[in-house]
């Protein structure tokens, strides 16, 4: 019998996830005296968006010792600081706070993503023993990223410890004919070190170096199963408004025979590569992997923008484009074409 997920209570949940993750930015977003103060001394290029992030830096202490921030300066001296400095600074203030729960991941919801190529039900035909099974081409995704600090200022303050946890969510919701099920969701815990750097090549800054852990799997059984297990090392630079990411891993695999996808390095390769560009209140950002490895054969291509809903300054309007393999783990290797719309609370660099 299949089961019938309770489309009622799922939305509420989400909207109060996203409220409670939210919460921590309002406070700062609402300080009207420290955007017109800032706004006094700054250049006429600066956004409200850049003047917003610049207030969220500052913190009572910075406002009580007369210390300025590397974001605060910028402001004084008529630049804007980058954004991953930008974003860096936020979090290291936050740090200093009890109970500190933060973005890791963008965090949004696509109210309609459409599939070209359909969605694969054979596996689902199989589990439900139901031949005439069959998924909907438009469905909703969202993804749900949290992260929070479990030591700071470690060998020598250079090197922050994390754990966070990301669920993303590929929801049939307009399937009434089969009570509108969650076709996947994939649960990913992580732990890592952050180092932070400042080294330099060709103009960009090597901001942030990361190793961890991350455990992905999709907490089902049978033939639905699907996990990994990798060990991996995250780059960052930086440059004005751009921001690049190389992200090597390692599969820790061979521990047990009964292997559900001992063959997923082959569709989602040994790394991946993501690049992020701002423009005022614009975040463009792009992520492929697998591309040279597989011969341009089964690799994964993702475009994404965030952008301004109405000066309405807590969510963004978003569109998410991807085609490749490896979008779920459930597709990992099946072709997906898919292109989505909705709203985003955060983004790679906000």
């Amino acid at each position: 019998m299949y089961r019938v997920v309770p489309t009622r209570i799922l939305p509420i949940i989400m909207v109060t996830l996203f409220g409670l993750l939210n919460a921590g930015r309002v406070r700062a977003e609402l300080d009207a005296e420290c955007v017109l103060r800032l706004a006094e001394a700054a250049a006429d290029e600066m956004t409200l968006a850049e003047l917003r992030a610049a207030c969220e830096v500052e913190s009572p202490r910075h406002a009580a010792t007369g210390e300025g921030t590397a974001e605060s300066d910028a402001v004084d001296s008529g630049k804007s600081a980058s954004p991953v400095r930008q974003r860096l600074a936020i979090e290291r203030d936050s740090l200093e706070r009890p109970f500190t729960i933060m973005a890791h991941r963008p965090n949004y919801l696509l109210v309609g993503a459409y599939n070209e190529r359909g969605w694969n039900p054979d596996l689902f035909r199989e589990a439900l023993d139901d031949p005439g099974y069959d998924n909907d081409d438009v469905e909703a995704q969202f993804q749900i990223s949290l992260k929070v600090p479990l030591a700071i200022g470690l060998f020598g303050d250079r090197m922050d410890l994390y754990g966070a946890y990301t669920n993303r969510s590929f929801w049939q919701v307009y399937n009434d004919e089969y009570s509108r099920p969650f076709r996947e969701t994939n649960h990913a815990p992580e732990i890592w070190g952050q180092f932070r750097n400042d080294w330099t090549i060709w103009g960009f800054t090597n901001t942030v170096n990361s190793v961890g852990l991350v455990h992905q799997s999709n907490g089902r059984g049978g033939v639905l199963s699907r996990s990994w297990n990798r060990v991996y090392a995250s780059f960052i630079f930086e440059n004005g408004p751009w921001a690049l990411s190389f992200k090597p891993w390692i599969r820790l695999s061979g521990e047990y025979e009964d292997d559900d996808n001992p063959d997923i390095s082959d569709y989602l390769g040994h790394g991946e590569f993501r690049a992020a560009y701002r423009r005022g209140g614009h975040v463009f950002s792009l992520m492929t992997r697998n591309q040279v490895e597989s011969g341009f054969s089964e690799g994964a291509l993702e475009l994404g923008w965030s952008f301004p809903l109405f000066d309405y300054p807590f969510l963004k309007g978003y569109i998410q484009y991807f085609n490749g393999y490896g979008e779920s783990l459930i597709d990992y290797d099946y072709r997906v074409n898919r292109i989505g719309i909705g709203i985003a609370l955060t983004d790679w660099l906000d």
